[in-house]
């Protein structure tokens, strides 16, 4: 009795169920779907992989997802350059955009201190967020991260990092879920946190 499908059909479950937030289930439907779909809107998929491999990159300056460095926030010249955001991930500089409240810049560190992934400071992108303290512009600096075990790691790291530098460092204010994602939390959450925000 086969206990896997043969071949091409299996290599795509396979591949699918890599991507994260797919178990072998949810993949074995994507994949049947696009078995069934047409061979114009299966390009379109491969065609859209290709392209997002082909023109998308972290910009220069933060870090954020762009096509063109620097990206459209830190190219904007009506931010308020005064206030850098410190986010994990590209994904949560959009759930913060989304509130409308937020106007200054942006600096993505590409992950959390994260010991039993073997994730420590070397690995995020730290020192082009000091490089980037370093002019008179900046006066505040919002830590921004996850509300979970690595983003309070994460946030007590920089804030002992930062405090010699004279800037003033500030965290979203409570309200938003311990344990969850910035990228789960909706926009009048979000928006009270980051107005209401705290010392660090």
């Amino acid at each position: 009795m086969a206990l896997a499908y043969d071949g091409a059909i299996q290599r795509l479950i396979d591949a699918f169920s890599r991507l994260p937030g797919i178990g072998p289930k949810g993949a074995q439907r994507i994949a049947f779907y696009l078995l069934s779909a047409s061979q114009e809107e299966a390009q379109q998929l491969v065609d859209a992989i290709t392209e997002v491999k082909d023109k998308v990159r972290f910009c220069d300056i933060c870090g954020n997802v762009c096509e063109i460095s620097p990206c459209p926030v830190c190219a904007d010249p009506r931010r308020d350059h005064s206030v850098i955001c410190v986010v994990e991930e590209p994904k949560d500089v959009m759930s913060i955009e989304r509130t409308r409240e937020y106007r200054g810049l942006y600096h993505v560190l590409g992950g959390a201190i994260n010991p039993m992934a073997n994730v420590g400071p070397a690995d995020l992108n730290i020192p082009k967020l000091l490089d980037r303290l370093k002019t008179d512009e900046v006066q505040e600096v919002i830590l921004a991260l996850d509300p979970n075990i690595e983003g309070e790691a994460t946030c007590t790291y920089l804030s002992r990092l930062l405090s010699p530098l004279g800037i003033k460092v500030t965290r979203l204010a409570s309200g938003l879920p311990v344990g969850s994602d910035l990228e789960y939390a909706d926009e009048i959450t979000l928006a009270r946190a980051l107005t209401g925000r705290r010392a660090a």
